[in-house]
Formats: C-alpha cells, structure tokens, sequence
C-alpha cells in the first residue's frame, strides 16, 4: 500500500538536551524496574509529560505552564505573528518576547495572548515592531513538563521558570544582578488580537492591578488582573501610549515597568490571577489561590493535581517513548476546555451579564467541531464530574446566548466551524446521566436552535432535505451531513424524554444525509437548489462547498446511521472497497493539499477531525483486521516523542484524545450512542480509575507490534460475539480480556 504522510520534519538539535531532561525526569519515577512499568499510588506522571510535543509543525501547541483545564494558560511568546505562532510559540524560532497568562491549544486561529511580563537587565533590547523588547534563547536551557516551564533569556542571564494553580500563574526569575527591570505589555497584540483599552493600577510596594480588554476571535473580552511581587519593586513607571496602527488605532493605552537593584542569583517571583469579571475578584482569586508569593508551593500543589488526573489511566508498557508520547496527549486533551469562572462561582455572560455558577464548576473554550468525537466522551469515562459541568456549562452559554454554542471562548460565541456539535455532547452526558443538567430545559434550547430558519441555512435544510450550494455560503456539503449528525442527538434527548413528536421530527432530519449522496459518483457532492449535483466533480479536491476537507474525507460521516450508509454504498462488501481505497488512492496531481490536510494516508487525514472514526467501521465489514493496521500505522508513524510529534492540529484536545482511547484499544465511533468500537492496543495494561473506586482493565495478551489482531475478546468471563462495548461495560468495572495474533481473521464470524 503506497501511503503519502504530508508531514513535514524539521532539524530540532536543541530538542536532545530537552528530551533527555524528561527522560531523566522520568526515570525517578515510583515505578518497578522491570519490564512493564508497573507503576506504583506514587508515580510521577507529571514528569513524563513532554510539553515540546506538537510546538513544531502544525501541532500549534504551546509548552508553557498550566494547571489542569485551568484559566490561565502562562507560555512564552516569541513575539512574531503568523500561522505558525497562533499559540503563541513556534520551536523553530529563537526569540521569546513575554510569559502571556492566556493562549489557545492548537487552534488553526489566533488570538489571547493576554497580560504578558518579560525581564530584562538594563537596557533591554529592542527590535522594530512586531517584535519590539525580547530575548534569544536556546532550546538546551528549556525544560518543561506538567504545570512547570524553565528558559534562559540569553540575552539578559536571566532564568525564568513558569508554574500556575487554576486562576493564577506564577513567574520566577533568578537575576544575574545589577540594575533589572519587570516589564508589564497590555498593548501588544497578535494575530486576530487587538487591544481595545488597557489601565493600570499600582496598589502598594508589591501589588498592582489593572485590565486589558481586546478584540478578535474572542470578541469583546475583558480580562482583569492582581499581580502581587515577591519583594516590593524599588520604582515604577507607568507608560502611557496611543496604539498607532491596526484595527484599533487611536486607542490609549497603559504599560508599566517595575525596577529593582539586585544581588547575582536573586529570586523575584511575580504572581497574576486572572478575573472576567472584575479587578476585585481578580484580587480574590489571587487570594484564595495563592495566599502567600510562594513559587515551590505552587509548583508543587500543581504537580500533585496533575498525577491525580494523569494517574486516572495508568498503562504499562517497556516502551518508555511510548509512555510519553501517551501521557503527553492524555496532558494535552487535559488543557481544554478552561475553567471560567472566579472563585466565587463568577462569570461573564454571552449576553454580558455576570453569572454564577452554583453547584458546579464554568468552563469555557469549546472547540466543539473538534472535542465532541473523542475528547468530550474521554472525560466521560475518566472524569464524568468534569464531563458533566462541561455540559452545564454548554447549557448554561446557550440559554444566556439564545442559541447553542458552536466555538465560544471568554464568554463571547466566535461561530468558528459549523453544524451545533454542543449538541451531542450535551445530550450524551445527559444519557450517561452525568452531571446536573436539566434536559427538559437543555431540549427546549437544543429545538429552538436547529428550528431557527435564518441560522446558516437551516431553512433550506429543513424544506429541500440538504444544504443547496449558495454564493457567498460555503460547506453546504458538509453542513448537511453534520446538521444530520446533530439532529439525530437531538432525537436521541428526545427520545429519552418521550417527546415523540420531536423526536420523530429530527430522526426524520437525520436521514437527510442521504439527500447528497449520488449513486453515480459513489460520493456525498454538494447539490445545487435545482437538484442537480454540482459538476464537474472531483472528489480529491478541496472546494468552498466542503468544509476543510474533500469527499474523501467526508465520504464515512454518517456516524450515527452506519447501517444506512453501507446501504447506500451497496453493502458491506462495498464499505470494504471504499475503506481501502481510501487509504491507498493518491491524490490527484492537479490538486495541492491545503494546510489543513496532514497526516495523510491515501485520502485519509488524520491532522483534521471529519474523518477520524474511518478505521474503525473495519468493524463493520468481514476484515477487521485491516482496521488494526491502519490505527498501529496512525499511531507509530504520525505521534511521536518530538516536537513535531502531532500530525496536525492539536484542537484543544481532539487530536490527542483519540491517541489515548485509541491506544487504549477503543473508540466512540458514534459518541452518543454509548458504543466503543474495538481497535488495537498500543499497551499490554492498561487501568482505568473509575467512580466509586473501580477499575477498568484492559489486558492485550501477546501483544506485539506484529500481534496487533484481536483473536478473541472476553469481557468479565464473558466471551464477547462483536468488536464493541458499552459505555455501562466500561463504568461498571472489570477486565476486558483481549487474545493477540499475527492472523489477519475476522474473530467475530
């Protein structure tokens, strides 16, 4: 089979000392010594995290600090714009020009960026704008792993290490002595960030607060912040300034620069809580968060927060690699989404109003195009309270904004991607009766959302049964198929609350799918008002009408109707053909593969999320097998322990996700029908910590990397007769025993 990866690598020589300092890191973890890394209550999972993975290529993560699902995100930023840098940090570049406290996990946009510090010896050094004050700095003085950051900035001898609790990030630096300066940027901006207004506020000796408000992806947001320092700052000098070009030109704004006389190897920690609602509970939560400047504290309290979460999954394998590039992706789909709220319960509103969350915990950050495939339904089994507030708060957004989310971020809706994917994760924590979540009120929403007629040609879908290719509109194609999607959720909370009439209304609409399916091109096509479908017609190409992706990619998402779909294709046999062409059909010469189409295997794109599920519906044919080696190529050859490790995106968590239960060795093809397709394993254990104190294991017995066929299947001494589990199977506890072999079969005749 002929496979094209469209993954480009880059030279990292900096990236050994790093590399090694996570190995060593790692070998001081509580585990046994033999084979299996067998690891004990005490594991440090926290050190075999490596940040760096997905900071190259386009992964557009960033390496910076965070504690888990926590609101402040503090990173370095090299103080570039670009594609390349939306998370603020590109591993190719050698400048750093701030520690922001806000930043976005692998999105394909960019925006945040938001209170950012640098210090610098005096004078600093300064480079024309965009760049403007910064540091070189070499990859051989990083290190970073789960909730801690270290650099040196060359330039100035100054150590920075980075660490955070929820609402609050902490900076140290170790200064070289002399006269040094703590710089505070409310006026740089990046990207689609555009500063709006900034003030200042000094407090006392050690303590500031102030605002930045901006415009961009996130529209209209208002962040506020307390800074308390270590030591009082000797003098300080507040700088006012008129923002001269972009967007928002005109608008004046405040920075500051705090100086000290220092001693060689002083330390100065600088503390900031973040707040959306006001500076006075950006003061409290700087109080109930970090009550004393306490760096070691902190970095400490993080750490054990993030081997409770990580040690949620503990797997064991005597391949240390594959040990942290899974709990680096188990890191990464733990970033997002973000907690939204202050301490006490605090938000700001779609509508602008502040909220409070009572009872449960406001998060914010969806990327729902994304996360409602494997993320959303990963939380779901490892940590269902989280799950359920995700989905509160899903709920909450969309009575307060009118409509469901569809990307929002900092209590604003960016409309980013289409269909309504807070649907299925909605209603599939409602299903798995996971959190507080009044689905009475949640379908009321979920209805008038998907009946609004105006909403992004929703009338044409409800009336002509499909999208029709419209000037101006874009993604008729695939928006048809993922209204389908969303509305067969809708059916399903419908269903569950015995609203017949609803639910037959929207099973109905779940069917429309099949509207743009042409039997003569064997393809879902973009179909015009008339009827007809759009020619002429290449399914290699990517066009306006498909989003972020061609027919190929989006020929298998029917996920909730994988029955029918085979139908329409003319069987399982059909599906088989079409499943291996997929994978081994070249892409036409003519056509030049956009940036979004990465990890390329055939037609397959695993650096984009439409068609991720596509290995597993092996399942449904007589060849099985061949589902195995398509997943064990996905995960050896685009993961790896490297900063151009991720194969694309990383998608504030999707792509990540799906490495973890697929390594695991199961996948919700369709997540919210509670069903987990089996695939292939990557570990021989694997230990799931569940509510109650339960386990789930997963035992892969004889695996190897030739032994990547499952021979036979026994759940709980229970032989299994098909190549799935529920989500109840998982929950209750148990092992799941899994006989390995190098025999392409198909156990499940």
């Amino acid at each position: 089979m002929k496979k094209t990866y469209h993954h480009l690598r880059h030279t990292a020589f900096g990236f050994v000392a790093v590399n090694l300092a996570v190995i060593c890191c790692a070998m001081t973890v509580s585990c046994r010594t033999d084979s299996t890394m067998d690891c004990s209550a005490a594991a440090d999972f926290a050190s075999e995290v490596n940040p760096m993975i997905g900071t190259d290529f386009t992964g557009n993560t960033y390496p910076g600090a965070q504690a888990p699902f926590g609101m402040v995100q503090l990173s370095p930023d090299n103080g570039l714009p670009g594609w390349d840098r939306i998370s603020g940090y590109y591993y190719p570049d050698s400048t750093i020009a701030g520690f922001s406290h806000a930043h976005l996990s692998g999105t394909g946009a960019g925006d945040l960026y938001d209170i950012s510090f640098i210090p610098v010896r005096l004078p600093a050094i300064k480079a024309p704008s965009p760049l403007g004050i910064h540091s070189k700095f070499r990859h051989s003085t990083e290190y970073s792993r789960a909730g801690y950051y270290k650099v040196r900035l060359d330039d100035y001898d100054i150590d920075v290490e980075l660490t955070a609790s929820p609402r609050v990030g902490l900076q140290r630096y170790t200064m070289p002595g002399g006269d040094v300066a703590v710089i505070l940027n409310l006026s740089k901006s990046m990207n689609w960030d555009a500063t709006t207004a900034a003030g200042i506020e000094i407090v006392d000796s050690v303590t500031l607060t102030g605002y930045r408000f901006s415009d961009g992806w996130a529209r209209d947001q208002k962040v506020w912040f307390a800074t308390r320092f270590s030591r009082p700052f000797d003098s300080v000098e507040i700088l006012d300034s008129v923002i001269a070009g972009g967007k928002t030109a005109g608008v004046s704004v405040q920075d500051a620069i705090f100086y000290f006389a220092t001693s060689p190897g002083e330390q100065i920690t600088v503390a900031t809580a973040l707040s959306a609602t006001s500076e006075a509970n950006a003061l409290a939560n700087l109080g109930a968060e970090v009550a004393d400047v306490d760096f070691d504290k902190v970095s400490s309290e993080t750490r054990k927060a993030w081997n409770s979460e990580l040690g949620r999954v503990r797997i064991s394998t005597p391949d240390t690699t594959l040990r942290r590039i899974f709990y680096t992706a188990l890191y990464h789909s733990m970033l997002a989404p973000t907690i939204y709220c202050d301490s006490d319960g605090a938000y700001i509103g779609p509508d602008k109003e502040v909220h409070k969350a009572q009872g449960f915990t406001n998060y914010s950050s969806f990327s729902t195009w994304d996360t409602y495939r494997a993320a959303h339904p990963l939380y779901t089994i490892i940590m269902p309270e989280r799950a359920g507030d995700m989905a509160r708060s899903l709920v909450e957004f969309a009575l307060q904004n009118g409509r469901l989310p569809v990307w929002n971020m900092w209590g604003s809706e960016t409309d980013m991607m289409i269909g309504y994917h807070s649907a299925p994760i909605i209603v599939d924590a409602i299903l798995k009766n996971i959190g507080d979540i009044d689905a009475e009120r949640a379908l009321e929403v979920m209805v008038a959302t998907a009946r609004n007629r105006s909403y992004r040609q929703l009338g044409d879908f409800i009336d002509l049964g499909y999208v029709p290719v419209e000037k101006g509109q874009g993604w008729e194609m695939s928006k048809t198929l993922e209204y389908a999607f969303d509305d067969y959720s809708i059916a399903m909370l419908a269903r569950h609350l015995d609203k017949k009439d609803i639910y037959d209304e929207f099973m109905k609409r779940a069917g429309n799918y099949a509207n743009t399916y042409n039997s003569e091109s064997g393809f879902f096509q973009p179909r015009l008002r008339d009827g007809s479908f759009i020619s002429p017609f290449n399914p290699d190409e990517y066009t306006e009408e498909i989003c972020e992706s061609n027919a190929w990619q989006y020929l298998f998402s029917v996920q909730h109707d994988i029955d029918g779909m085979t139908a329409l294709f003319g069987g399982p046999k059909e599906l088989e053909a079409r499943l291996d062409s997929m994978v081994s059909h070249q892409t036409d010469p003519s056509v030049e593969l956009p940036i979004f189409s990465t990890g390329m295997i055939g037609q397959y794109a695993h650096g984009n999320e439409p068609s991720h599920h596509n290995p597993y519906l092996y399942n449904y044919t007589e060849s099985p097998w061949k589902g195995a080696d398509w997943l064990r190529e996905i995960m050896t050859e685009l993961y790896t322990d490297a900063p151009d490790g991720l194969p694309g995106n990383e998608d504030m968590g999707q792509m990540s996700a799906w490495y973890v239960l697929s390594a695991l060795g199961f996948y919700p093809v369709n997540p919210v029908a509670g069903i987990y397709e089996l695939g292939t394993p990557m570990v021989e254990k694997s230990e799931i910590s569940l509510p109650g104190g339960k386990t789930f294991t997963i035992k892969a017995n004889g695996l190897s990397d030739s032994n990547r066929y499952i021979r036979s299947a026994v759940l709980n001494g229970i032989p299994l007769k098909e190549p799935r589990i529920k989500h109840s199977d998982i929950m209750s506890g148990g092992t799941l025993d899994l006989q390995m072999t190098s025999e392409k079969i198909n156990p499940w005749k």
